[in-house]
């Protein structure tokens, strides 16, 4: 097993981020991922001399919260992370984690005082540095006999302090090593009596890499500067619990943290839920060998002491009508009465023992329960089984090294499952089920497809040989009576279970025995009459099996299943809530008839035939509802509906749905879109992104069969294209695409059946991919739509025009947006709208044409065969000498109508320019954007002079210019005057204040056309206001 650490101090640069990820779903993490590509940062983040980090993308895939936060900490220093994540939020819009993190920096940037370090500050210090594990302090007389006599061979021993203190007394020494013999006595005695499978290989003992890992979790970057709170995060049964008792075995032993701990307690959260009030002195003389702690000791040397707070989570799910956290005062009497809850939290914000240590092991879903709790946490992932020690697993249980490889390479392709075997139980599962020849020869492939399939599996071949002294007729009622526990429990976020629940249930000692026997529950070591699941997916799978088991007729007019199934799927699917999403998932996994049957016949229990109809009529009433769809996460909801394996269920669910948007970063993602999109006859448009390692650089190195298997998925999702000819739209935007998968594209978008006829292609990768697409819809008479935005074509433009000029090419819109365009690629589109009438609206924003490329532009659209309509030129670094050009084009084109010039330096001599067509009666233009084009009064007295003569401009836009009051003024003197057509007038950001308010309100008294009027940005103040708002809706700031 392995972990990894970060840290995260209040003084740190990027502390506080932490929370903020966790609160990211699946989904939008793997998005933020994605925008932390250079290509992507570019947009919103200013790198430090223009150098714009690269993360390994093997690094981010695999990254959770927290390991995304270590990356983040280690490629954007010194507080830059902040600014990052608040882009990357931005884009995502993310409006509210947004103001939280903008109030956060804020905070930060005003409580970063500097602070003298005190005397007691520079004493821990000290004594923190006391345990340094690579180096070892000798003294030069001292003979290396005796050096290597008093280090014990120096295995773990740290730097001697010249100036310590005499050794203690005898009758000192002897207490401590009493203590630390009762509690390694302790810990063994726990493990002896966890009743772990027969062929669950559980290793007491700890290898000399897991040895090195202990000793770092103090000072995980080996600086000396050791951690004061450490939390210990996972996901469950990956072994939090396990590295932190090897902790407090190594300490007893004496081969671990005996320079810098005297005492190590240990506190079981799971235990100390159910205590009464007690003391704090009385909760950590618990474990001691007599009733004499020495408490003044431990008060003298609080920074020698160790508290190990084991699974945390107990406490924050503590039961109804204990304190649980709610703020009461600090509690920093060791003798005072109070709820361990309140005791604990203390202990935790630091008020008691503030210089003690603490070791927190907590899952990872609760983290963000313990923000601001803690003080200066150093956070420890525990990542459970590697590769490694999956291949060391499997070995064991089926010795075959060819065996395993095929049993691995088959579960890798479960991406839910292979994750889930990081759990070593998880993987005990896994082996119990493939252990079976019929399993492991003619069925690994079905079997493993899905997890549900898998559990189900592992189930039936425990019960098929069941012996247990239970009548026939009592089955149904007991199977019930334990999913009901499970999904009790999980309401109540409760993981065991004493005897008063399973005599509420109903649950019997045969049937209970025989759970224990096949090690589905376990019993729990410290709490006398507890049992829980032998892991929490067992219990997962049997609140899910709660939906669907058939009800006894007595109970089913007041059953509230119905009601419970819509809240679940509220939660996973809309809410985003992971707490719910394996139950969700194995609800629709039971769907499937084949392992409804099989359970069926081995469980002796009856599936309820209802489940089907009932999520249909979820699903229908969902489509109704105005203010919920599952559309935005749809991802989520194809990972259900894949589970299932059921064809025709998926189809009558996905009946109403019209549009999907795909964000495909892994695997599961893939397979799950495919089986999906294959099944939404009515789908109109398809946005699909899909992440490079998916089909793009990993192909090269991965085995065969994920090849093999990417691919059939890949084609099942390009075969939709063909096979559902209502397809219109598709959108393949931010998508990383191999040779392999870019023919299988091409081979679709070329079948005559192939009806698409908007093609949107934004930041694709390999850019060499546009080519092969272009080439392979050259001739289509069906594309109008054609957006290759945000790619560096560079040469490839030229051939991409080329294509395009087909003669049956029916193209009405082309957007080239920042896409390295120069002035002389104007050429070829200059060439282009004349050969193709069908253009109607081109878009060439954010690309240096610069005043050359638009002269060769203008020439274009004076020609009588162009058909421009709509024309955006934004951001392309024009002058007033390319308004000339504009201008002469204007007084000869009689179709354009839209002009978007927004974002360049015309100036007022550019403004000139263009209002000498602008002023002629004739000019059909209708909308024109000059926002930003750094013009100030003089062009705006232009405007108005061509204003009073033009009377088709509908939408004029002439924000973020230094216009002032008196240049407003000049503009509503002229549309006063006149009888023009204005529809939208855009004046943000232009310097006003309330001076301009008298003319502005006049003009709209007396137009019979201008309804939107835009003054964000400018200083108005109340009265203003009131002015301008005396009868139509405006925008103002």
């Amino acid at each position: 097993m392995s972990f990894s650490v970060a840290t995260s101090a209040d003084g740190g640069s990027n502390d506080g981020l932490l929370p903020y990820l966790m609160a990211l779903d699946q989904y939008q993490l793997e998005e933020f991922k994605l925008c932390l590509e250079p290509r992507m940062l570019m947009d919103f983040w200013s790198a430090p001399q223009g150098h714009f980090p690269h993360i390994p993308w093997a690094n981010l895939r695999a990254a959770d919260p927290l390991n995304l936060f270590f990356l983040l900490d280690e490629h954007f220093p010194k507080g830059q992370a902040w600014n990052v994540a608040l882009g990357i939020f931005h884009t995502m819009n993310l409006t509210s984690l947004c103001e939280k993190v903008r109030a956060e920096m804020k905070g930060n940037v005003q409580t970063q005082e500097p602070q003298d370090p005190t005397q007691e500050d520079a004493e821990m210090l000290e004594a923190a540095a006391g345990n340094v594990q690579t180096q070892e302090c000798q003294d030069p007389n001292q003979e290396p006999e005796e050096l290597e006599e008093e280090t014990g061979n120096g295995q773990t021993q740290g730097c001697q302090d010249p100036n310590q203190e005499e050794p203690e007394e005898p009758e000192e020494a002897d207490h401590r090593r009493k203590y630390r013999e009762k509690m390694k006595a302790k810990v063994l005695e726990k493990w002896d009596d966890i009743p772990w499978p027969e062929d669950h290989v559980y290793i007491r003992s700890t290898s000399e890499d897991e040895h090195e890992e202990l000793q770092r979790l103090l000072d995980p970057h080996g600086t000396g500067a050791q951690a004061q709170t450490i939390v210990l995060a996972g996901r469950a049964g990956v072994g939090k619990t396990t590295l932190a008792m090897k902790a407090l075995l190594h300490w007893a032993d004496g081969v671990l943290f005996q320079q810098r701990f005297s005492y190590v307690f240990y506190v079981s959260c799971h235990m100390t839920r159910y205590m009464k009030e007690t003391t704090f002195a009385e909760l950590i003389s618990r474990d001691w060998p007599n009733s004499d702690a020495p408490i003044e000791e431990f008060t003298s040397q609080p920074e020698k002491l160790l508290f190990i707070v084991d699974g945390y989570e107990n406490m924050i799910v503590a039961e109804p009508g204990s304190d649980g956290l709610d703020d009461g005062p600090p509690c920093t009497d060791w003798y005072q009465e109070l709820p361990v809850t309140r005791i604990l939290l203390s202990l935790l914000k630091k008020e008691l023992v503030p210089q003690a240590t603490l070791l927190i092991t907590i899952k990872t879903f609760y983290l963000m329960d313990l923000k601001g709790l803690t003080v200066n946490p150093c956070f420890v992932q525990m990542t459970g089984f590697t590769e490694e020690d999956l291949w060391v697993y499997f070995m064991r249980h089926f010795d075959d090294s060819s065996e395993v490889k095929k049993i691995l390479q088959q579960i890798r392709k479960n991406e839910t499952l292979f994750d889930s075997c990081s759990a070593p139980m998880v993987c005990w599962i896994v082996c119990s089920c493939l252990k079976q020849p019929t399993v492991r020869y003619y069925a690994l492939q079905s079997v493993t497809d899905t997890t549900t399939s898998l559990y189900a599996c592992f189930f039936t071949s425990l019960f098929s040989t069941a012996e247990v002294d239970l009548a026939d007729d009592s089955w149904p009622g007991q199977w019930r009576a334990l999913c009901s526990l499970a999904i009790e429990g999980l309401w109540s976020m409760a993981f065991t279970f004493n005897t008063q629940a399973t005599e509420r249930e109903g649950l019997e000692v045969p049937f209970l025995d025989y759970l224990y026997q096949l090690n589905i529950l376990q019993k729990v070591s410290d709490c006398g009459g507890c049992f829980t699941f032998t892991h929490p997916s067992l219990q997962e799978f049997f609140a899910a099996m709660s939906f669907v088991l058939e009800e006894q007729e007595e109970f089913l007019q007041r059953s509230t299943r119905y009601e419970e199934m819509k809240l679940l799927l509220q939660d996973a699917l809309l809410n985003k809530e992971p707490y719910w999403t394996p139950v969700v998932l194995f609800s629709f996994g039971l769907l499937n008839r084949n392992i409804a049957r099989e359970l069926e016949e081995t469980l002796h229990c009856k599936m309820s035939p209802r489940r089907m109809e009932e999520l249909l009529k979820w699903r229908e009433e969902l489509d109704k509802a105005e203010n919920a769809s599952v559309h935005s996460h749809v991802l989520r909801f194809f990972h259900c509906l894949h589970e299932s394996q059921e064809e025709d269920f998926v189809e009558k669910m996905l009946d109403h749905t019209f549009e999907v948007d795909l964000n495909i970063l892994r695997d599961k993602e893939l397979k799950a879109s495919s089986f999906c999109l294959k099944r939404c006859k009515r789908l109109n448009k398809l946005r699909l992104s899909v992440g490079s390692h998916i089909l793009e650089r990993d192909l090269d190195t991965l085995e065969t069969s994920m090849v093999s298997s990417r691919m059939h998925a890949w084609n099942g999702i390009c075969s939709t294209l063909v096979r559902n000819e209502n397809v219109r739209e598709l959108d393949l935007s931010n998508s990383k695409l191999h040779a392999l998968s870019v023919k299988a594209l091409c081979l679709a978008l070329k079948n005559p059946r192939c009806k698409v006829q908007k093609l949107t292609c934004k930041s694709v990768a390999p850019e060499w991919i546009l080519k092969e697409l272009i080439l392979a819809l050259q001739g289509n008479s069906k594309l109008t739509h054609l957006n290759l935005s945000s790619n560096k074509l560079g040469v490839t433009a030229p051939l991409i025009l080329k294509a395009l000029k087909h003669s049956a090419c029916k193209l009405k819109y082309l957007c080239l947006e920042k896409c390295n365009l120069s002035g002389a690629s104007c050429q070829d589109l200059a060439v282009f709208l004349i050969s193709i009438r069908q253009v109607t609206r081109l878009c060439l924003g954010f690309n240096r044409l610069q005043d050359y490329g638009i002269k060769l532009l203008g020439a274009a659209l004076t020609h009588p065969k162009c058909a421009l309509e709509r024309l955006e030129l934004w951001f392309c670094q024009l002058g007033a000498h390319g308004c000339r050009h504009l201008s002469d084009a204007l007084l000869q084109n009689r179709t354009l109508m839209h002009l978007n010039l927004s974002k360049n330096c015309l100036g007022d001599e550019g403004v000139r320019f263009l209002c000498a067509a602008l002023g002629r009666p004739d000019c059909n233009l209708q909308s024109l954007n000059l926002s930003g084009c750094s013009f100030t009064r003089e062009g705006c007295q232009d405007l108005a002079t061509a204003l009073k003569h033009n009377h088709n401009v509908k939408i004029l836009d002439i924000g973020e210019n230094d216009l002032r009051d008196d240049g407003v003024k000049l503009l509503c003197e002229a549309l006063k005057a006149s009888h023009h057509a204005l529809y939208t007038l855009g004046l943000a950001k232009c310097n006003l204040t309330t001076a301009c308010c008298p003319p502005l309100v006049s003009v709209l008294r007396s137009s019979k056309t201008l309804v939107n009027l835009n003054l964000l940005g400018n200083e108005l103040d109340p009265d203003g206001v009131k002015m301008l708002c005396f009868k139509k809706t405006c925008t103002e700031s």
